[in-house]
């Protein structure tokens, strides 16, 4: 028998292994949730099908998300991330995942690690909500917005309340599996 999943990922494989293994998983290594943090800036305005497929390009063309080596790239390697056709190639993303990634080592500097200062924001608990059907998820939440507004304010670009909302999703940090999929008690 089938398990039942939520609404939204039944359109392909892929999806369906993304939502049984990662989505919602709270996740609070600072590698993985910069990973995250980069696929939803290029996601903004795209299908998260689209960035799945591209992932492993994107892991490529970016040094395995290595935020380290990914704040030294220069004009060189932003003309070579231009011209791969196997990621999103939007210059003002690219650009954003480097100062990203700056602003991203300041923060760990600041409280120690990413995930300490991200998952402040949810008492480094995850909000487990109660959805019967993905269609009556918010795109935003009041904490997602403090949170992009927060992130803005330290330099991040591409982090809109949606983005950040997304991202919040992805990494656990709220459970929003609708409550009939059988994840939402796994998470």
């Amino acid at each position: 028998m089938e398990k039942h999943r939520c609404g939204w990922c039944l359109s392909s494989e892929l999806y369906k292994s993304y939502h049984d293994h990662e989505w919602g998983v709270p996740v609070k290594d600072d590698a993985t949730i910069f990973e995250f943090l980069i696929l939803e800036t290029f996601q903004a305005g795209l299908s998260w099908i689209t960035i799945l497929n591209k992932r492993q390009n994107f892991r490529k063309a970016f040094d395995n998300f290595d935020y380290k080596k990914i704040a030294a790239y220069n004009q060189q390697k932003i003309d070579s991330l231009l011209q791969d056709a196997g990621i999103i190639r939007n210059k003002l993303k690219i650009k954003a995942t480097i100062s990203n990634a700056h602003a991203f080592m300041e923060v760990q500097a600041q409280f120690g690690s990413f995930s300490n200062y991200i998952w402040e924001f949810v008492d480094h608990t995850p909000i487990k909500n109660s959805f019967n059907n993905y269609k009556e998820m918010p795109a935003t939440t009041e904490i997602s917005d403090r949170l992009s507004k927060d992130l803005k304010s330290r330099g991040f670009k591409f982090v809109g309340s949606t983005v950040v909302y997304a991202h919040m999703q992805a990494t656990g940090m709220v459970n929003d599996h609708e409550i009939t999929c059988f994840r939402y008690h796994e998470v």
